[in-house]
């Protein structure tokens, strides 16, 4: 194992002597130190959370791409969880050689990749009794440019400056506007079809801070719409590559990522360490659970979808009187009963439209450009080009019941109750190994696109589970489909039905993939 987690001090005399070979010649160690200030802020202690199995899984990747890109001997990365204190040991690689230069190489590679990829964060205790979560994502890769820095002497470029002239043109921006959105944070949730738009302008605009959360992988059928890609980047994680597009094209911009879903209670805390959230997922529970969060921290957020060629945008104010998601539609509706871009097709200029139109809400509420007063729902046919707007009444609802966050924080807490239905597994042998019965609910051509791997107890569309519930044994059963959105509902169909011992296969195919 060259990559691990550790909840306790490391030893590094150990570690160290375990990369030692008769044939090496160099050995380099790099380790990293807690320190009492970041950014002016003098820092009290901090704690580590991980991913733990996108993280492990990430973590040997990137110790094997250093030990084949650089022919070292050996090499190993630990990373501490947990509480730590100014001064202790957060993380410690190293590398041997043949040669110094190799071990020195590899050494830097796989400290900055962790950096950059790992779903790992800290949260920051400041000595005002303050706290905050931080990504640091955002870092210089020495080996990006290695060889041009091996075979041309010429001297650095200058450091860029942005030229927002243009916009700064405009009288409701002018250099009071851009002051303001350099001190903006945004979040932006998914790094697709619509994400890919919004952070290209948002970064375009010289936002001050992004926050990038996706946990997918980028794979070929995503680049006719999502065009902050190209083909060499199949295969890599959507949240590093756009951290490394916004890098490219401003990089005034400080890039957070989260290469993991954010949890329902976590997703209140992050929400309100930011100004502003653009959800572009096509995930019903991420928007649901989004406008939660933003109604209870109080961040305003920008929903957006797509269906073949229609797109909804709406936007969530987060302050009293003011209408959320749930006002609209109440409960979450059965994952069947939603289209994705996988299932019902799409042209890439839709998402391409919707999230600019997102964007375009993001800049006018940071700069406080003029906006409708009444809330709305609008709904734009891109093959007619008609715009529709449907006023949203703030007096029925969440108003019925006690008001948007009241309806919020009931479902946050059920959330809560529902989190231990999702299971998650680096591969469908340890689920088997732990004793689990495998139920596929993908149709046949989903099956026939992507197999599992493994063969499946049973294979149940997802739309007949409850119908043909009296199949099933007494479990345990681990549910199965695409994202696990449809395996999670049914879920917790099943447990309605009596059902206990029944779970679902968090992330679906789609982790396991991005874990494999």
């Amino acid at each position: 194992m060259h990559f691990q987690l550790a909840s306790e001090a490391v030893d590094t005399a150990r570690l160290r002597d375990a990369l030692q070979h008769p044939g090496s010649g160099g050995f380099c160690a790099f380790e990293g130190w807690v320190r009492n200030s970041n950014e002016g802020r003098e820092v009290d202690g901090l704690d580590y959370e991980a991913y733990a199995e996108l993280a492990q899984s990430e973590g040997e990747r990137i110790v094997a791409e250093a030990i084949a890109r650089y022919g070292v001997t050996d090499a190993c990365c630990v990373h501490r969880t947990g509480a730590l204190k100014v001064g202790d040991l957060a993380v410690w690689v190293g590398a041997s050689a043949a040669h110094r230069d190799e071990a020195f190489r590899a050494c830097r590679y796989i400290i900055d990749e962790i950096k950059h990829r790992l779903p790992i964060w800290k949260k920051e205790h400041y000595l005002s009794g303050d706290a905050e979560w931080v990504a640091c994502t955002h870092v210089h890769r020495e080996h990006e440019h290695e060889h041009e820095m091996h075979h041309h002497a010429h001297p650095p470029a200058a450091p860029f400056t942005p030229d927002y002239s243009r916009q700064l043109r405009l009288r409701e921006v002018g250099e009071a506007g851009q002051a303001k959105l350099a001190a903006s944070r945004v979040l932006v949730i998914g790094a697709g079809g619509l994400g890919c738009p919004v952070i290209s302008y948002l970064a375009g605009a010289g936002v001050g801070t992004l926050g990038i959360v996706d946990g997918d992988r980028l794979e070929a059928s995503n680049l006719h719409r999502q065009t902050m890609y190209d083909a060499a980047d199949v295969g890599e994680l959507k949240v590093t590559l756009a951290a490394r597009r916004v890098a490219a094209l401003n990089p005034s911009v400080k890039v957070r990522t989260w290469v993991a879903p954010l949890q329902a209670e976590q997703a209140v805390e992050v929400f309100g360490e930011f100004d502003l959230v653009v959800e572009c997922t096509d995930d019903m529970r991420s928007r649901y659970s989004s406008s939660d969060a933003a109604v209870i921290s109080g961040t305003p957020l920008v929903l957006a979808s797509v269906y073949q060629y229609e797109g909804q945008l709406q936007v969530v104010e987060a302050r009293p009187g003011m209408p959320c998601l749930r006002c609209l539609w109440p409960h979450e509706p059965a994952p069947e009963a939603v289209g994705s871009c996988a299932l019902s097709g799409v042209l890439g200029p839709a998402p391409g439209t919707l999230g600019a139109m997102q964007a375009m809400e993001a800049l006018k509420l940071l700069l406080d450009l003029p906006r409708p007063r009444d809330a709305a729902l609008v709904l734009v046919n891109l093959l007619d080009h008609s715009t529709t707007r449907l006023p949203i009444d703030a007096t029925q609802g969440c108003a019925l019941h006690g008001g948007c966050v009241s309806v919020a924080r009931q479902a946050l807490a059920k959330a809560r109750q529902e989190a231990e239905i999702d299971l998650a597994f680096g591969n469908l042998e340890g689920a088997l190994a732990a004793g689990f019965q495998l139920v596929d609910l993908r149709d046949a051509e989903e099956i026939a696109a992507e197999p599992l791997g493994v063969e499946a107890w049973r294979q149940i569309p997802s739309t007949q589970i409850v119908e043909r519930a009296n199949e099933l044994g007494a479990g345990p059963l681990l549910l199965v489909c695409a994202s696990g959105r449809r395996s999670a509902h049914a879920a917790r169909l099943l447990r309605a039905e009596g059902w206990q011992h029944v779970h679902s296969l968090a992330g679906g195919v789609r982790a396991l993939r991005v874990m494999g």
